[in-house]
């Protein structure tokens, strides 16, 4: 295969069509890499993974287990059916004209292009099949993936008009208990989703509320790993609080879900109702690994443990080797790896010292 024959997901189609049209799996000699792995204290071949977004089903997923990734994060599952917002769902944009190619916060109007770039603005407001087709779709997933390989779930409250912070926590740690039931190896509860305006989407800048979903997951899955993912968060004062509040329920924390701004059409006209989008791919990985250091540094020194995950922008191995020194244990890919399937293959064979 090569990059330009490879299945991979249709931006031109819908979040459905993409769902029902999975790649067959598929079986790639990868290149074995030195050194003791591990994703929340299970051996893994590799630090790479796939965040949740890319892998709809288990489909998705069994196909990029094939494809050099040793950890897969099933995308974000909800106690109900959710539909997709309606396309464009993933918007290639243009950071290199207005701000030199990386987003650090505060940005505003990136103007979308038609052609791919290695950023895009993210738009599916976290769909959702109904509990009945994801529970099933992941019990089979697992059954059917290799041992050695790790099945993450993400996860997610979905709140409902007069809820309490209490009835959010107790539909995450539902979805939670379901997944760990099905099968999931870790659960990931997202916590930072910026494409919508519900709590749901920015539990991370809410230390308290964090902490008490964090704390019903944590009862609901037991022993299971459970990582968190969150958002954008430079602030070393936000960062320990976060930290503090999460690390008796969490093993790890994932970050950067992506940097939120608007985007514009050729013409200056604001897409997306003028909302905010989450950006990601290559425009944040300065602003993720300075993220990853920032929170590796304050869990060391705040004598608590956890684990790091480092997401955001890496396209070839020298990006896995720059989180890693900045404190991650692993990392994972989206973009790119939607961009092209390969990505994983050729880190591996650099990772490992092969041409």
């Amino acid at each position: 295969m090569s990059p330009t024959t490879t299945p991979r997901y249709n931006r031109h189609k819908t979040y459905q069509w993409n769902y029902d049209h999975a790649p067959d799996p598929v079986e790639v000699n990868t290149a074995d890499l030195p050194g003791d792995w591990r994703f929340c204290g299970q051996r893994v071949a590799s630090p790479l993974g796939v965040p949740a977004g890319p892998l709809l089903n288990g489909r998705w997923l069994l196909y990029y287990a094939g494809l050099g990734f040793d950890v897969l994060t099933y995308k974000t599952v909800r106690s109900g059916p959710r539909p997709c917002y309606e396309p464009p769902n993933l918007q290639p944009v243009d950071c290199e004209s207005i701000y030199g190619g990386s987003l650090y916060g505060g940005e505003v109007d990136l103007v979308a292009v038609d052609k791919d770039t290695t950023s895009w603005a993210v738009a599916f407001g976290m769909p959702s099949q109904s509990p009945d087709v994801w529970r099933e779709d992941i019990e089979r997933t697992r059954q059917a993936l290799a041992g050695e390989k790790v099945l993450s779930v993400s996860v997610v409250g979905t709140i409902q008009q007069g809820w309490t912070i209490d009835q959010l926590a107790d539909d995450y740690a539902r979805c939670a208990r379901w997944a760990a039931e099905s099968g999931a190896d870790c659960i990931e509860t997202n916590f930072s989703c910026p494409n919508v305006a519900t709590r749901d989407g920015q539990l991370y800048q809410e230390v308290a509320s964090a902490a008490l979903v964090a704390e019903r997951v944590r009862a609901a899955i037991d022993k299971t790993p459970l990582i968190i993912k969150v958002g954008h968060m430079p602030d070393e004062s936000n960062a320990d609080a976060l930290i503090s509040a999460v690390s008796p329920y969490a093993d790890a924390l994932a970050m950067t879900n992506s940097v939120a701004t608007t985007v514009v059409d050729a013409s200056g006209h604001r897409l997306f109702d003028g909302q905010k989008r989450g950006i990601c791919g290559g425009a944040i990985r300065e602003a993720s690994v300075q993220q990853t250091e920032l929170f590796a540094r304050r869990i060391a020194q705040l004598g608590v443990s956890l684990e790091v995950i480092g997401v955001g922008g890496i396209c070839s191995a020298e990006h896995v080797r720059e989180y890693l020194r900045a404190g991650a244990s692993s990392v994972q890919l989206a973009t790119a790896a939607m961009l092209d399937p390969e990505i994983g293959l050729r880190i591996r064979r650099e990772l490992a010292g092969h041409s």
